[in-house]
């Protein structure tokens, strides 16, 4: 099998795509003679044209206005969003629109368009540009939300959200678009796109991450073994709707529950899956829920954001907080004890 970026695989899934059904067209601000600024579609236009590969205007709301149209036409858009923190523009078309017409129509209307967001922070960009707003969107009945994590998914996942029906937002998470990995370019999906996946099997703690930090999550389960503890990490995969049948396998074996992501903590997807997991596997919970996330603060700059994103050390005390083992958390856990 091929070794390919991250970045690399995207292209080749959207290429693919292209390939195989002549409606699929692709818009965004430089994707076509520039390729995108992180080089995603580089080459398409030049192989495909610039009536598939459209370079548009600086204007979010009328390019997803324009893939409206577009998709009510029989066409499969797929649209680039520059940075995350510029899906804000589009917001109302988004929300308002593509996730409700399939609904509003009693299935005459079809919205199969994929939106496309380079997404999360860790390439010394500020605000607007290392954002992380896809709780925005799991909150909106009608819309899929996926995230991938290596690049195999990135080649797949890409080619399953343009062939659905129903709109999808496909983040990317940008710092790992140079990450390296095998890529069966013949191999029919593993999974279905909604499905997460364990990554790493383990009995002790369930930890569950999704695009940028799944990678990290490994890496933690592979520290927490030297100290034998055995953490079974689950990438999410899909945010909306969530796979909640193997989360909640899991943490019936487990009892303990970690989640991580970069956005923030209050009204975070973590924020979800505690719940809902407490509500299904109360009676097998050992802790808790713990979440490791972003903190409740605009993007810092460049200089700070590594003291911002969740890293192998917080999740790794997260582990230790759902163990009951000292942890950053302990003296406060001591103090209010001796106050009750």
């Amino acid at each position: 099998m091929p070794t390919m970026t991250f970045g690399r695989a995207i292209n080749a899934g959207l290429r693919r795509a292209m390939d195989d059904d002549p409606k699929v067209v692709l818009m965004g601000e430089d994707i076509g003679k520039l390729g995108g600024v992180f080089r995603i579609t580089d080459g398409l236009q030049k192989d495909f044209g610039a009536h598939r590969v459209l370079d548009t205007p600086l204007a979010e709301a009328g390019i997803m206005g324009t893939a409206v149209g577009l998709a009510y036409r029989g066409y499969r858009p797929v649209v680039e969003i520059q940075f995350d923190g510029f899906i804000y523009p589009a917001f109302d078309q988004i929300v308002c629109q593509v996730a409700k017409l399939h609904y509003r129509t009693q299935g005459a209307v079809k919205m199969p368009i994929t939106i496309r967001v380079p997404f999360g922070g860790g390439i010394g960009s500020p605000e607007h540009h290392s954002e992380s707003p896809e709780a925005y969107f799991t909150h909106t009945s009608g819309l899929r939300v996926v995230s991938v994590s290596n690049p195999q998914d990135a080649y797949t996942m890409i080619q399953q959200a343009i062939a659905s029906d129903d709109p999808v937002l496909y983040f990317e998470p940008k710092r790992r678009y140079h990450v390296k990995g095998e890529v069966d370019e013949a191999a029919p999906p593993s999974s279905a796109m909604g499905d997460a996946r364990v990554v790493v099997e383990g009995t002790d703690v369930t930890l569950v991450a999704y695009g940028p930090l799944v990678s990290t999550a490994r890496d933690a389960a592979i520290a927490a073994s030297d100290d034998g503890i055995s953490v079974e990490v689950i990438d999410l995969r899909s945010l909306a709707p969530i796979d909640f049948r193997t989360v909640e396998a899991s943490v019936r074996r487990t009892g303990r529950l970690v989640i991580t992501h970069e956005a923030a903590q209050s009204g975070g997807l973590g924020a979800e899956i505690a719940a809902s997991i407490t509500e299904r596997c109360f009676d097998y919970l050992e802790h808790a829920p713990v979440r490791v996330t972003g903190f409740d603060i605009p993007y810092p700059y460049s200089k700070l954001e590594f003291h911002h994103l969740p890293d192998l050390d917080r999740i790794l005390d997260g582990v230790d907080r759902v163990l009951r083992r000292p942890n950053s958390l302990s003296a406060l856990d001591a103090d209010a004890a001796v106050q009750r």
